[in-house]
């Protein structure tokens, strides 16, 4: 009977450590919207926030310098991207495309920066995105096939050459994803309209947002990080089972002979 008690306790404990519950990451960035044609007086405050925030990185007039690459020709798009994920403004010494946090200016001020910047050359606007009415399935077609080699099929980010990551998309908003896509911050490449349609890239910023809850019909998401944790929970659970199942009969076997 002693034996055939702690068969169960095993079990039990077997089956407790099985049950993972997956952790939905909160606090993502507002969505962001695409300018109108800034006033003077809004691009005015972006110089000035330039000046107090910008400057000692990027240069005067965003020319760039030794701690901040030039801005000339960045574009909106490509300040928007980086303003409303956080990455800037950026403190010295880190990677070379800085992690996602808490944006450091308000709504109003990002587009303040983001109209001065646009001033500063020719380079791309916010792109106007519409993933409410893309084809969810096509984009998910084309994130596989372009994306997925360095984010990841879930959206969790994964490493790349020379120390570098691919970062996670569980945060990014649908109008983010085509920013990143346009203008290729980081080691991210650019992708032009002629490669990846203006369609096609709200497909995919689509897909992305599918990504954040997914329809896990399969079971719990398990963190969402593909067949690691899977497999994980395959072989702490099949393997205890076994051994309970193993207990158990010996138990069994011992109970019959006395």
């Amino acid at each position: 009977m002693r034996i055939r008690g702690a068969a169960l306790a095993v079990i039990a404990a077997v089956g407790a450590a099985g049950v993972l519950f997956a952790v939905q990451r909160a606090g993502a960035a507002p969505e962001v919207s695409r300018q109108a044609s800034p006033s003077p007086d809004q691009i005015a405050r972006g110089h000035e926030l330039y000046l107090t925030g910008c400057v000692s990185c990027h240069g005067v007039d965003g020319v760039g310098t030794d701690l901040g690459p030039t801005l000339v020709d960045a574009g909106a798009a490509s300040a928007d991207f980086y303003l409303t994920t956080g990455r800037m403004p950026a403190a010295q010494g880190l990677p070379y495309q800085p992690p996602r946090k808490q944006p450091a200016y308000n709504r109003a001020d990002i587009d303040a920066l983001v109209a001065y910047v646009a001033t500063l050359g020719t380079g791309p606007a916010i792109p106007t995105v519409d993933a409410a009415n893309a084809d969810v399935a096509a984009g998910g077609v084309l994130y596989r096939a372009n994306c997925a080699s360095c984010h990841q099929s879930a959206g969790a980010g994964g490493a790349l050459s020379y120390g570098q990551s691919a970062p996670h998309l569980k945060d990014a908003t649908a109008t983010q994803v085509v920013e990143a896509m346009r203008t290729g911050p980081g080691q991210m490449p650019v992708f032009s309209e002629q490669s990846i349609s203006d369609t096609q890239a709200n497909q995919i910023a689509a897909y992305v947002e599918y990504l954040h809850h997914p329809d896990d019909r399969g079971g719990a998401a398990l963190g969402g990080n593909g067949p690691v944790p899977e497999g994980l929970v395959a072989l702490t659970v099949g393997l205890g089972g076994l051994i309970a199942i193993s207990v158990m009969i010996v138990g069994i076997h011992r109970g019959l002979r006395t």
